[in-house]
């Protein structure tokens, strides 16, 4: 076992707040938490102890960087260390090991920069908490409107502003967050897949092109809540039996749309809420909640109007009124061709087989694909399993992402 592979494992370890990655029911560092805050700290230690400046700002981001020249490029690499109810603990932390490990191993082979390089572990990327993803990389990169979440509340009750307050930031100095365009030169993130393309691909790294961001619907139906026991079948109006067929609808139509699309999609009805949802009560309304995903922005708004051709004719057909709500229409993100092509080149270098595919999954490195030239990759995930305790990534494949972003960081640094 090479020196990088115990330290993979140690600083893993170190990172999650454990002894042992086996850990039955997961991790729990909800965003703006003690928990996600001791995670935090345990960054700080392993970051000093790689010789680099630490500091935090004014959303409690954190920054690791060897900085060779104040006023040379900087290149920013980086994940989030904050998890869902009972998660894993790769996604994210895999990501922040990574780039930790990457400047490890530059200052192990006694390399010198020409550039500044950053360590950056982002806060509150996981919505688990408050239902908003990515604060800390909308913060920075000027997609954060803070009066629109601040009375978000969690489960207790908690918003969103008591608890970042709570946390240690300044909310009346948070705009202040926002860096301009010439601090970094470019960003990095990997992450675990989350799927198994990779595996499926006999690939060892994923280079992703873009990121797939949602069009949600919330699908409301009303027809006529009565007595389950004394209302005739032929004389009812049950929310429910009426917008049933569209569970079937999507998942057929996207199945059906995948086979001539050029970018895959995927639709799913994901949320489901019954009125009176009484067992001697015939469903009056219901609420369905359809997440569609493409990184084509024009093949997954088709899809939504799809469904609202098919809802309209089941509102004739079924005697029900049907309205949607589009929640959230995001375009997808594409991330840099050119860094694509670096990180091609880097895995072509250590003689890893890379294969280019999608983010289904959102992560920081949308938002900062906004303002900087930025790239994604992904290493591979034990079937696909994450956001649960069972999620799993190699440590040999924690090594080769390792390693691939140590060759990139030499590639784009190194003395002409």
């Amino acid at each position: 076992m090479s020196t990088l592979t115990t330290w993979l494992e140690e600083t893993l370890c170190t990172l999650n707040l454990t002894k042992t990655m086996d850990v039955p029911n997961g991790f729990t560092r909800l965003s703006f938490t003690n928990e996600e805050k001791s995670a935090h700290h345990a960054f700080q230690r392993v970051a000093r102890e790689l010789g680099l400046s630490v500091y935090e700002d004014e959303v409690c981001n954190q920054w690791a960087v060897w900085e060779v020249d104040p006023s040379a490029p900087t290149i920013a690499i980086g994940s989030h260390l904050d998890t869902v109810d009972n998660g894993g603990g790769y996604d994210g932390v895999a990501g922040v090991l990574s780039a930790l490990g990457a400047v490890k191993m530059l200052k192990d082979q006694n390399f010198q920069p020409t550039k500044n390089i950053a360590v950056v572990c982002f806060v509150s990327e996981e919505s688990a908490r408050f239902g908003v993803s990515t604060i800390g990389s909308k913060a920075i990169s000027s997609k954060l409107n803070k009066e629109e979440i601040a009375d978000v509340t969690d489960r207790d009750g908690i918003t969103i502003k008591q608890a970042m307050e709570d946390f240690g930031v300044n909310w009346q100095t948070l705009d202040n967050v926002t860096l301009p365009v010439q601090k970094l030169e470019s960003f990095l993130e990997l992450h675990i897949e989350q799927s198994t393309q990779l595996v499926e691909q006999n690939a060892d790294i994923g280079i992703i092109n873009g990121v797939a961001c949602p069009v949600r619907l919330k699908v409301h139906v009303k027809g006529m809540a009565n007595h389950t026991g004394t209302t005739p079948m032929h004389n009812r109006q049950d929310a429910f039996v009426s917008i049933a067929p569209l569970v079937n609808f999507v998942q057929e139509e996207a199945l059906k749309a995948n086979e001539t699309a050029t970018s895959p999609l995927v639709a799913t009805v994901s949320t489901m809420q019954l009125k009176p949802n009484a067992m001697n009560v015939i469903p009056g309304e219901i609420e369905l909640g359809i997440d569609i995903r493409s990184v084509d922005d024009d093949l997954k708004r088709q899809f939504a109007k799809t469904i609202e051709t098919f809802c309209k004719e089941i509102e004739t057909k079924q005697d029900v009124t049907i309205s949607i709500t589009t929640l959230v229409d995001n375009d997808s993100v594409a991330l840099d061709p050119i860094i694509q092509g670096k990180l091609q080149e880097a895995c072509k270098t250590v003689g890893l087989s890379a294969h280019e595919m999608d983010s289904g999954a959102g992560h920081d490195v949308m938002n900062m694909a906004s303002k900087w030239p930025s790239g994604l990759i992904f290493i591979r995930c034990k079937d696909g399993v994450s956001h649960h305790p069972d999620e799993y990534a190699a440590i040999e494949d924690i090594e080769k992402g390792t390693t691939v972003f140590a060759t990139y960081l030499q590639q784009q640094t190194s003395k002409a």
